[in-house]
């Protein structure tokens, strides 16, 4: 039997410019459409015809109208005005051409990670444009409370804490199990302070006159900007880069990155008017960089079926503290191009937060900066301790699941008058709840009032005895027994907080390839990053680690000789 074949006119007009004036597309038209269709669009030979026809085989179909749509669009023929309208893309003599890069680096990315490294480039006398996917800057960065660590500052210094980056290094290598890359930790540990001074000095971050200890850090080294928000950093990086004049490109996906022959990152693929979840919305470019790509795209935590298959206990029913955007395409498409991978099943979980609320919320104010380091966490069952609360995010978040129901985190008015955080927030919406007396929370959480006593006391004797003999959590000045009414509480059960794999990295940056060499003109930083954590992160690490890899990332891709 001889095979039909249907021609389909597409008709377009030309104004009096010459220039292609919009046209509508056939709607919802039911057109077959083969395989080998894309070889029928010769771009060169197409652009000033006033007709394309298109032949299309009846009988070798996989679509329909939309599937037709879809590849104009791919071939850059058809895109769309900001209203949604269509219209034909037709190339001009005066163009730029290919060989004209759009910057000298591109910056995926809007959290601290991206802003350090486009700062720093910047500084360095380079082009960049910031991307990002979102149509506000921040990433998760900005939801954060923005807390930072690093060793021997004047902070520690007139509080007479002695640290050291040797002794952080210790530290993050104990948390990590090990797993950690050693040349990276070292990296990130001996830049943290001036990082930190960076934050501070240069861009202006206003922090709290204090120092404050998270679990797993031998000493205090942990400073909050003092509205205790990442938005603080967040700010302060926009501020500096409408000074250099770096545009931050908002709306942008990105598909895929551009290599030449040689295998070099030379520019990406995107989608400009992007709306989150919409991939079938905004107009498809392409855009190169004469230097560098950076990828600073933050971590996969709600890409749900990502992270099940790196840990198949964090399914859907697993909530996270990260936004709904962070996501893990940036991070399959470099490896896609051969970046190698790391770790990626370390997903820490964050054992401080309240399944009473969505997202990282306002309870991990009262979990993390009260209740682990000044209270106590009991098993609502047995009304028990059954962890030292001081412990890495690792530890404790474990024991916690082992428990198979949330927990409750216990202070009294002492150890929130201690801590001197503002708990207006996380009362406000009934995630911290006050009660008189420890009848009163007893009640109220369903636990026996005399064996909650029997708890508290035990706990306070410990405290009283300045050793913890039960789980060894350390007593920290200021600590006080659990006596002074009103009590706090809240519930705890752990989210999915932070990606410690990601991309391999080297010193400088660089993504390396599996081959174990660095991909050229492919540079990452941030949470999209794996080995400086290993098996867990420590509390304020993260920010750390975003300024001081960013940082590094920016100027080294700044000194790239461009095209080599």
């Amino acid at each position: 039997m001889s095979k039909k074949k249907k021609e389909v006119n597409i008709s377009i007009f030309l104004d009096e410019a010459g220039k292609i004036k919009q046209i509508p597309v056939p709607n919802r038209t039911k057109i077959p459409v083969l395989t080998y269709l894309a070889s029928k669009f010769e771009e060169d030979r197409i652009y000033n015809e006033k007709e394309i026809n298109i032949i299309i085989d009846e009988w070798h179909t996989f679509g329909d109208y939309f599937i037709l749509r879809r590849l104009l669009i791919d071939f850059q023929l058809l895109a769309r005005t900001a209203n949604g309208a269509e219209y034909w893309v037709v190339k001009n003599e005066d163009e730029k051409k290919p060989s004209d890069p759009d910057t000298d680096i591109i910056v995926i990315g809007s959290g601290f990670a991206g802003l350090a490294a486009a700062i720093e480039a910047a500084e360095s006398g380079v082009s960049v444009q910031v991307l990002e996917k979102m149509m506000a800057p921040g990433g998760n960065s900005i939801i954060s409370d923005g807390g930072i660590a690093a060793p021997g500052t004047s902070y520690q210094e007139e509080a007479g804490i002695s640290d050291s980056p040797e002794l952080m290094y210790q530290d993050m290598m104990a948390a990590g199990q090990g797993l950690n890359y050693p040349d990276l930790v070292k990296i990130v540990t001996e830049g943290a302070r001036e990082a930190f001074l960076w934050s501070r000095d240069h861009l202006g971050v206003k922090y709290k006159e204090r120092v404050d200890i998270f679990g797993g850090h031998s000493v205090p080294r942990c400073y909050t900007p003092e509205t205790i928000s990442g938005s603080d950093i967040i700010k302060r990086q926009l501020a500096r880069l409408k000074e250099l004049q770096v545009p931050i490109r908002l709306g942008i996906f990105v598909e895929s990155l551009i290599q030449d022959q040689t295998g070099r990152v030379t520019g990406i693929r995107i989608i400009e008017g992007y709306r989150y979840g919409k991939l079938d919305q905004g107009v498809q470019k392409t855009m190169t960089a004469a230097k560098a790509v950076i990828v600073a795209t933050g971590g996969f935590g709600s890409d749900v079926a990502f992270r099940q298959a790196q840990d198949p206990r964090l399914g859907s029913r697993m909530l996270s503290t990260n936004k709904p955007s962070a996501t893990a395409e940036i991070l399959k498409e470099c490896i896609r191009i051969g970046a190698n991978p790391v770790q990626l099943s370390h997903i820490q979980l964050g054992p401080w937060t309240s399944p009473d609320e969505r997202g990282f919320g306002a309870g991990p104010l009262f979990g993390d900066y009260v209740v682990l380091p000044y209270g106590m966490i009991i098993d609502p069952d047995t009304c028990s301790r059954f962890v030292n609360e001081l412990t890495d995010r690792n530890l404790l978040a474990q024991a916690i699941l082992k428990q198979n129901h949330p927990v409750i985190g216990i202070a009294d008015e002492t150890a929130v008058q201690t801590a001197g955080w503002d708990l207006s927030r996380p009362l406000a919406k009934g995630v911290v709840r006050i009660y008189e007396n420890l009848d009163e929370l007893a009640e109220s959480f369903g636990m026996d009032p005399i064996a909650i006593k029997v708890a508290v006391d035990r706990f306070n004797c410990l405290i009283q005895s300045g050793v913890d003999e039960d789980f060894q959590k350390p007593v920290l000045p200021g600590v006080a027994p659990l006596i002074r009414a009103p009590f706090y509480a809240m519930r705890i059960w752990p989210k999915v907080h932070h990606t410690m794999g990601g991309l391999q990295i080297d010193t400088s940056a660089r993504v390396i390839h599996r081959e174990q060499y660095a991909i050229p003109g492919l540079y990452a930083a941030g949470e999209v990053t794996g080995g400086i954590h290993g098996a867990c992160r420590l509390g304020s690490c993260a920010v750390t680690e975003c300024l001081v890899m960013g940082r590094i990332a920016g100027r080294k891709a700044a000194f790239e000789e461009a095209g080599r």
